[in-house]
């Protein structure tokens, strides 16, 4: 199976993993990190939705790695299908450890949004 490599591309988020963020060995809350990857889908579907746009579901979500305290976490989104309301961004998220120059990718789902208008109802966006 050949290696995986990260995405040539910008992050949508990228932070750095800290003690609050982690359970009592250390290892990163799984919640912390699908945060993480809903702010990066959510501006990806915002931007394309030129407003709001609400999480619906998360599909396919599994964690193939650990990420500890201290790592750097890379999480890139991209647009991948668009409905007559709705989105569906592909999400990677990518840990590294502070001292090192070689990545993981420690997760990957599916977010799908919906755009809605000011009263919260769903409204029409463009294709892609």
């Amino acid at each position: 199976m050949p290696a995986e490599v990260m995405p040539d591309a910008q992050p949508a988020v990228r932070v750095t993993a800290v003690p609050a963020d982690a359970n009592v060995y250390g290892d990163i809350f799984g919640g912390w990190l699908m945060s993480q990857m809903d702010l990066a889908a959510s501006s990806v579907a915002s931007r394309h939705a030129a407003g709001r746009a609400v999480t619906i579901a998360v599909e396919g979500m599994a964690f193939h790695r650990p990420v500890f305290v201290g790592d750097e976490v890379s999480v890139f989104a991209r647009l991948i299908k668009v409905g007559r309301t709705s989105m569906q961004v592909e999400v990677e998220a990518w840990a590294r450890d502070r001292h090192s120059d070689q990545a993981n990718k420690v997760t990957q789902a599916v977010f799908a949004f919906v755009a809605v208008g000011q009263d919260r109802r769903p409204r029409p966006v463009r294709g892609i």
